[in-house]
């Protein structure tokens, strides 16, 4: 699986192909899967991405055309600010620790119905091709060869005859997660010059709010 990934943004862009291909796989497996571009089931509130996938958000965002990224970046705010609104000492970068886990629930309980700050009038997501590790994981479950069974977090899949109980689709995860803990590192060091800080989580709109500031 090693397919010489790196630590550069790049690298970490090409090591997200592999959960696509995976994804392309189950899908092809079955028709009963609704899980695609346009869908927006799982599009709404806040939730944590890493240093790595901010990157890869902020980068995609600023190459979108200059009014579609106005757009994105002035949605992005109001989120931020409605957040900030719930947890007023949240300061920048947005670090989810810095809250904790119990309260950064509450406001993404508080926050559930608002659409990621990407998604544009359709609902198509505008930065598809760069979105986030965790939207890349939404859809399917997943069996790794240790055993290991992630459940298809999809919140509409009872709505499609068959796909709920769809069988696990292999991943070697494990391998997978290596090479992932390289990128973390990576991106930790170039945001924050330490890449101790690989831990750090944030969201999709103070990624592209604080990306953006200036």
């Amino acid at each position: 699986m090693d397919r010489g990934t790196g630590t550069t943004a790049d690298g970490y862009r090409s090591l997200l192909g592999q959960l696509d291909e995976w994804f392309a796989r189950g899908r092809a497996a079955s028709a009963c899967v609704p899980c695609r571009r346009g869908c927006t089931a799982c599009c709404h509130g806040p939730f944590d991405i890493s240093a790595a996938d901010a990157e890869l958000v902020t980068d995609a965002v600023r190459r979108l055309p200059s009014g579609e990224r106005d757009t994105v970046l002035a949605r992005a705010t109001a989120l931020l600010d409605r957040m900030r609104a719930i947890e007023p000492g949240w300061t920048a970068p947005y670090d989810v620790a810095a809250i904790g886990e119990r309260r950064f629930d509450r406001l993404t309980d508080a926050l559930a119905e608002e659409p990621c700050p990407l998604l544009d009038d359709t609902g198509r997501c505008r930065i598809y091709a760069d979105r986030p590790l965790v939207c890349r994981l939404m859809g399917l479950s997943m069996a790794t060869p240790t055993g290991r069974v992630i459940e298809n977090a999809c919140p509409i899949q009872d709505r499609f005859p068959g796909y709920a109980e769809l069988p696990p689709v292999p991943f070697a995860l494990e391998e997978f997660e290596v090479e992932e803990m390289k990128c973390l590192q990576a991106a930790a060091l170039r945001c924050f010059g330490d890449a101790e800080r690989w831990t750090f989580e944030t969201t999709i709109a103070a990624a592209v709010a604080e990306g953006h500031r200036g």
